[in-house]
């Protein structure tokens, strides 16, 4: 690893990149594309990585608390795939934003559920380019993150020897 590569500047790198997340995020959202309940969910890991990440930097905390920036950003990659199988129907989604079969419901209970669906929905791609979608970037963005974690754990370990 090159040697201006240090633990720390790993962690800010990390750290940056789960905040440049959110930012996009944030910038997607003001541009007319509302989150749907699985987008939100994928913010807080990245939440967790950013501010953890600073906190690191700038309080100088041991590198021991770059696994849970690793964990984090795993959690949300982890939620990326999930999203993105949701997205593409591989696997049900949550019945909080997903369509449900309405064949067995009553015409009450369809117009109950037509009044309580959110907005947006899981199940639909909001935006993709090249066919990758707000999930599938999150998903690789998040691993590379974790990637930089995971690096600056281990090359303050080989430091420390």
């Amino acid at each position: 690893m090159p040697p201006f590569l240090t633990p720390r500047l790993l962690v800010a790198l990390a750290a940056a990149g789960s905040a440049a997340v959110l930012i996009a995020a944030l910038i997607f959202q003001a541009l007319g594309f509302p989150p749907c309940d699985l987008c939100v969910l994928q913010r807080w890991p990245h939440l967790v990585a950013a501010v953890l990440g600073g906190l690191m930097v700038l309080l100088r905390l041991p590198m021991a608390f770059a696994g849970f920036g690793a964990l984090a950003c795993l959690t949300t990659a982890g939620f990326g795939l999930y999203h993105s199988g949701v997205e593409r129907h591989i696997f049900a989604g949550p019945d909080s934003c997903t369509s449900n079969p309405i064949s067995s419901l009553s015409a009450q209970d369809l117009m109950a559920q037509i009044s309580a669906a959110p907005l947006v929905r899981c199940d639909e791609i909001a935006w993709q380019v090249l066919g990758i979608t707000m999930p599938n970037l999150n998903a690789a963005l998040s691993l590379i993150f974790a990637g930089l974690w995971i690096a600056a754990f281990l090359s303050d370990r080989r430091a420390r020897r």
